[in-house]
């Protein structure tokens, strides 16, 4: 029999004006009398999807995140270091316990990912997940998709897949970037690349590469760097250790290889960007802390979440609902570097 919340009230001993008041992160309820509700809310396995007005976003009592870890990719054993995540988590943590409900976050292996989702015991109970799907190839996906009662994907996008997707538009912000590099009069263009190819990197190129073909750049191979994306230290590659032929600017996947970059040619005396501009993306918050301060692209993390939670509530919602795919424009923000 389904639960309804004049049940959940009974169990746990209190009013059902008090569980409505718990569910909905209202006041009027105490800190004890909340966590009795949950308490019960959670062994029963009551699921609170409720609708306050017609036609209104129904709410979900708890979303599973779900990280696949890679031990060589960007997902790896310090992934939680990441900003991307801590916004992510945060935001999530926000939205689902505003109302009373919880994020559970769950972590995978890539290596052995059919049995780690079969003997997961979280996974099974849960009813909606998210998946921060960044390193995913596209049979993973399928895999995850499969045996997932409800998934939102974020952090990739596979066009041939009939599941739902919330990802940066990152060729949109590549090519803002490429454009807004073209107009300042640069013509000897660098180009940082990451030597971990995921889409979300792939994107970026494709969308760089149209912007210096409208602008009728060609990009010498000898400009072409490749860089661990995640790593702040290092030494710079040959080409920009010597003092002539330099690119007069260059444009990074990602803005840890741009501030490794910045840090280490300001340490051999290079001024940027008189001598050479630097850009970035994502727009991560150590951008403000060096000198100059990094022109980059800014992915907006908490609308991505806010879109996947509102995604997967109307899902869970909708029997009939059909897959959607979302791509989330960048900014572009102007600072010192470029």
């Amino acid at each position: 029999m389904e639960l309804k919340m004049n049940d959940i009230a009974k169990m746990a001993g209190v009013s059902k004006a008090a569980v409505s008041f718990a569910l909905n992160g209202k006041p009027g309820v105490s800190e004890e009398t909340r966590k009795k509700i949950f308490k019960v809310i959670k062994e029963q396995g009551y699921e609170p999807l409720r609708k306050h007005k017609k036609g209104s976003v129904r709410k979900l009592a708890s979303i599973s995140l779900v990280i696949i870890q890679d031990r060589t990719g960007m997902m790896n054993r310090s992934y939680a270091s990441l900003p991307f995540f801590d916004t992510l988590v945060s935001t999530l943590s926000q939205n689902v316990g505003g109302f009373g409900g919880q994020v559970q976050i769950v972590n995978l292996d890539i290596r052995h990912l059919r049995d780690d989702i079969a003997n997961n015991k979280v996974l099974k109970d849960s009813k909606a997940s998210i998946v921060l799907a960044t390193d995913l190839n596209q049979r993973q996906i399928e895999i995850l998709n499969n045996q997932l009662r409800n998934v939102v994907f974020i952090d990739n996008y596979f066009e041939n897949v009939a599941a739902d997707f919330v990802s940066i538009d990152n060729f949109q912000g590549a090519y803002q970037a490429g454009k807004y590099i073209a107009k300042q009069g640069y013509r000897r263009i660098g180009y940082v690349a990451s030597n971990h190819i995921i889409f979300n990197f792939l994107q970026r190129r494709a969308g760089f590469r149209q912007a210096m073909k409208e602008a009728n750049i060609k990009i010498p191979p000898e400009f072409v760097i490749s860089l661990n994306p995640t790593e702040l230290r290092g030494t710079l590659p040959d080409i920009l250790k010597r003092k002539q032929n330099l690119p007069e600017a260059i444009f990074c996947e990602d803005d840890y290889m741009a501030l490794r970059l910045l840090k280490e040619l300001t340490r051999q005396g290079v001024k940027i960007p008189d001598d050479i501009a630097v850009m970035g993306f994502d727009d991560i918050f150590e951008d403000t802390m060096v000198t100059p301060e990094l022109t980059t692209v800014r992915v907006p993390i908490t609308q991505i979440v806010m879109q996947a939670i509102n995604q997967l509530q109307s899902k869970v919602a909708d029997h009939d609902w059909l897959p959607q795919k979302c791509f989330v424009s960048t900014k572009l923000i102007k600072r010192e570097s470029l």
